[in-house]
């Protein structure tokens, strides 16, 4: 028998920006049809009933019970409660497995302390509804190897992301190797992490237009971020089969001109991932 092939679906490839064409951060790999989600930024719901719609069976919203957190900013987590909730209330029995850094567990305890009302009403009043699908299991990680079973092992990395622990996820499926970044500055400190993988999806910012914000808002996203130029330098060392960009941050420059300027350092296969790319 051949083995289920994977699928990288981008649900989500913006930032905190409010971009009506880029939800939040999420992207989800599908072997078979069994979902991960790495991330669960604004909008990841609809836009997994739009990727189902579309034909990737696995992302079907009561199929959607695996997720690892990068890091706990808003902007990666805002869509949890709506990953919860809603795929509970259209059909998931199981809980929600979640692994993340350290505070993933308290977040998931006040989420279900703040919908204590919806929960009591759903499960003691008239609807059909199952109590096992609005329970939660949380694994808080350290990096090394975090999840294994017959379709994919799961390693955690420590990246730079600020004062609290971050993680990017590098995902071995029986078909390829996938990683997925997260939010990381110092990106070369990655590199073994990234190393020959078949694809990589990573942020970047525009180097050009970080020049042109603000100089506090400059010092944060220099000192947080990836930068074009960074990207393509470690791009050229870890050589990986593609490079798909996300959580954009343009700074007032086109997406030609972002895609422009890691090209420039970087002589690989590039894409500027958008959402419901597949690849």
């Amino acid at each position: 028998m051949q083995p289920a092939p994977s699928q990288i679906v981008l649900l989500g490839t913006g930032t905190p920006i409010a971009d009506p064409a880029r939800s939040g951060p999420a992207v989800a790999i599908v072997v078979g049809e069994t979902p991960y989600l790495v991330d669960a930024g604004p909008g990841l719901v609809r836009r997994a009933a739009a990727a189902c719609a579309a034909g990737v069976r696995g992302l079907a919203i009561d199929r959607l019970d695996r997720l690892f957190l990068t890091h706990l900013h808003s902007d990666h987590t805002v869509g949890l409660p709506d990953l919860l909730f809603t795929g509970w209330t259209m059909g998931r029995r199981s809980p929600l497995e979640i692994y993340g850094p350290p505070g993933t567990e308290a977040m998931a305890e006040h989420l279900l302390a703040a919908y204590a009302e919806d929960i009591r009403e759903r499960l003691e009043g008239p609807e059909p509804t199952s109590a096992g699908g609005c329970r939660v299991r949380v694994t808080e990680i350290e990096p090394g190897p975090i999840y294994e079973d017959r379709n994919v092992a799961v390693e955690a990395f420590a990246v730079d992301h600020g004062t609290w622990p971050a993680f990017g996820y590098r995902f071995e499926t029986l078909d390829r190797t996938i990683v997925v970044s997260g939010d990381t500055a110092l990106p070369h400190e990655n590199v073994e992490a990234y190393r020959g993988c078949d694809v990589l999806i990573h942020e970047v910012q525009s180097s050009a237009g970080l020049a042109r914000r603000s100089t506090a808002w400059r010092r944060y996203h220099a000192r947080y971020h990836t930068a074009a130029r960074e990207l393509a330098q470690v791009a050229s060392q870890a050589r990986p089969g593609l490079l798909v960009l996300y959580h954009q941050l343009f700074h007032g420059v086109t997406e030609r001109q972002l895609l422009a300027e890691v090209l420039d350092g970087y002589d690989g296969l590039v894409v500027s991932g958008r959402d419901l790319d597949v690849c």
